[in-house]
């Protein structure tokens, strides 16, 4: 199937064309990038673990009413999703300060936010992916005001199902990216990836802050042992689907 024509390559992913024009094909790679490609190298086996995570993920999600573009993976590294045309935002959700949030705010790492907090990036590499209030999302055009309000609908919904999840895996998800497209019939829909790359994980289990990461931020902060900690967000995320399993 990859014999098929590509038709964009990211950081991260492929997309190839398949024999229906309304399918595409996503390869997941195992490059890793970090602070906008500017640090590059690959993590073994991360394209089969994100693949392999982000599609179960999408069908849970699907099973609580939350429309996805997964459709199937015919081979472990490849997922077949519907044609949308993303949306460039990035929608974050915050559940416990970390990253930029703390560099932004002074927040203490790991203080337990309030409320999940919801903020949205312009996708744009060229402006470095700038946080954006409403009222410029809306100045800008890149979504309607009806959009918007499904997409924090969904999104908070999402986060519900996601913490309990992981919250299953003895795992705190502590904050993720997600994006959205529209299908042919401007359907609003959950598109690209749930994984450690884009998911903030700490290992319940652990209370020092670095053991406890579980995500990309072991390949940002150099903290070595990357393809374990995504191996074992993969096992759990594994037994959990066993445990769940008729």
């Amino acid at each position: 199937m990859l014999s098929n024509q590509k038709i964009y390559e990211g950081k991260a992913k492929i997309l190839y064309t398949t024999n229906d024009p309304e399918i595409l094909l996503t390869y997941f790679k195992d490059d890793a990038t970090a602070f906008n490609a500017q640090k590059k190298g690959k993590i073994i086996g991360k394209g089969k673990i994100n693949c392999t995570i982000s599609s179960y993920i999408f069908q849970i999600l699907k099973a609580n009413n939350i429309p996805t573009h997964f459709i199937d993976c015919p081979q472990s590294d490849q997922m077949r999703v519907r044609r949308v045309k993303i949306l460039p935002i990035e929608v974050i959700v915050r559940n416990i300060a970390a990253g930029s949030l703390c560099r932004q705010t002074g927040l203490t790492e790991g203080t337990i936010l309030k409320f999940p907090l919801v903020e949205y990036c312009y996708k744009n590499d060229d402006l470095q992916d700038p946080l954006l209030t409403r009222d410029r999302l809306l100045l800008l055009e890149l979504a309607t005001p009806e959009q918007l309000d499904q997409i924090r609908t969904l999104t908070l919904k999402i986060n519900d199902l996601l913490t309990n999840l992981f919250n299953q895996c003895q795992i705190t998800l502590v904050d993720f990216k997600i994006e959205f497209g529209l299908d042919k019939d401007e359907n609003l829909i959950l598109a690209d990836e749930i994984s450690p790359d884009s998911c903030r994980l700490w290992d319940l289990s652990q209370a020092d802050p670095n053991q406890r990461v579980m995500d990309k931020d072991r390949f940002r902060r150099d903290l070595g042992n990357v393809e374990n900690a995504y191996q074992q967000v993969l096992e759990r995320i594994l037994a959990h689907q066993g445990s769940n399993t008729p």
